[in-house]
């Protein structure tokens, strides 16, 4: 294998093997789920599935419910919580490499894991450690070599390395609006920032590294010091970007994200895959939930489509009331029924802005959703359910 011109195979198997090892039981339990697919597939007929427990695939033991929808198909529910707190959840795991950003070609970011290759720190640091946050503090905040170093468990031998991602130069103070109205700041994909003198809103947190550019655009130093709420309105790679939102959970108040159907593989908890890697205080919402804060209150708006007509719940839309504004903040919203939007038009009335995806073909359901997928798809079937988000 190449790898920037360097032949990496050996380090490829040896990450492979690595992986095998070191990985064995989320191994097993992936091979667990197939397993439990066809049983279900051969066995579950109509008939009670209590006796079908007994044929669970040990590494699932004790973590499933089976389930009959009510058309008689077998399915089965996931006790996410439970499996957060077995074996198959290892902070060990868990690391942080950080690198110098000078552009936006960057490797995507499902293109995970990552070689050595002398530019990048490792960090053998679990998500929900307070060094952290005590790192990404140091955008805003200075402290010593020793003490940065010793936080982050850095080893005399890569000391180079972590001086050359620290600067002795004090980030620009940032400008609070104290206007009597709303500001939104647009930072590019589906990344809003809402502001009022008084509160500050963040959607779908997708942000710029500052570096030398001919583009004017809003990065992470646009940001203030204290974000009220940080709005997802789904779970895809593009809308709830991790390497963005460990750096801002030191300043974050409240996540809100919406609420899952519960236990469905497709569909996992937002709330706790986030709550387990360290943030406090994640709020749920469904469809026509209100959540009031001092000056207004924020809804959660019914967002269909892009999902490939999967039961996915995890998605909303979010409408933000303050003052005497209204905004509707609907990310990859389809308009495939609009009657929703107009019971929704009847229940909310008016609002001053809309942001919402334009047009887009979107990838095939496959892209994403291929590999929990019990039965592949034929071509033209996966093409017909695509992950598209437009307006008509």
């Amino acid at each position: 294998m190449d790898y920037g011109g360097i032949d990496k195979t050996e380090e490829v198997a040896a990450l492979r093997d690595r992986t095998k090892r070191e990985r064995a039981d989320l191994l097993a339990l992936s091979q667990a789920i197939s397993d439990l697919d066809a049983i279900l597939a051969a066995k579950a007929t109509g008939y009670s599935l209590e006796a079908l427990y007994a044929e669970v695939p040990e590494p699932l033991q004790g973590y499933v419910e089976l389930v009959y929808d009510l058309n008689n198909h077998p399915s089965f529910r996931l006790l996410e919580s439970l499996l957060f707190k077995s074996r198959y959840y290892d902070r060990s795991q868990q690391c942080l490499m950080l690198s110098e950003i000078t552009g936006d070609d960057r490797p995507f970011v499902l293109s995970t894991p990552r070689l050595s290759n002398g530019h990048a720190l490792e960090l053998k640091v679990p998500f929900d450690s307070e060094a952290v946050d005590k790192l990404f503090r140091l955008k805003s905040e200075g402290d010593c070599f020793c003490s940065i170093k010793r936080t982050l468990g850095v080893s005399d031998e890569d000391d180079a390395l972590l001086e050359s991602f620290l600067t002795g130069n004090k980030p620009k103070p940032y400008g609070k609006y104290e206007g009597a109205g709303v500001r939104w700041r647009y930072f590019g994909h589906a990344c809003i920032l809402m502001e009022t003198s008084g509160i500050s809103i963040l959607l779908d947190p997708v942000l710029s590294y500052t570096y030398e550019s001919d583009i004017s655009r809003y990065t992470y130093e646009d940001l203030p010091e204290k974000i009220d709420f940080v709005l997802i309105t789904h779970n895809h790679q593009d809308h709830i970007l991790f390497e963005t939102l460990l750096q801002l959970r030191h300043k974050i108040g409240t996540v809100v994200v919406p609420r899952n159907g519960g236990g469905a593989l497709q569909d996992p908890s937002l709330k706790l895959t986030l709550k387990h890697c360290g943030f406090k205080n994640v709020v749920e919402v469904a469809e026509m939930d209100e959540l009031p804060f001092a000056e207004g209150s924020i809804t959660a708006i019914p967002f269909l489509g892009e999902h490939g007509d999967l039961n996915v719940q995890t998605k909303t839309g979010y409408l933000v009331r303050t003052g005497r504004h209204s905004l509707l903040f609907a990310a990859d919203s389809c308009n495939i029924s609009p009657k929703v939007y107009e019971h929704v038009h009847a229940e909310i009335g008016d609002v001053d802005a809309l942001f919402v995806g334009m047009e887009c073909d979107g990838a095939p359901v496959s892209w994403i959703y291929g590999p929990l997928l019990t039965t592949k798809l034929e071509r033209p079937v996966d093409q017909s359910r695509r992950l598209q988000g437009r307006i008509f």
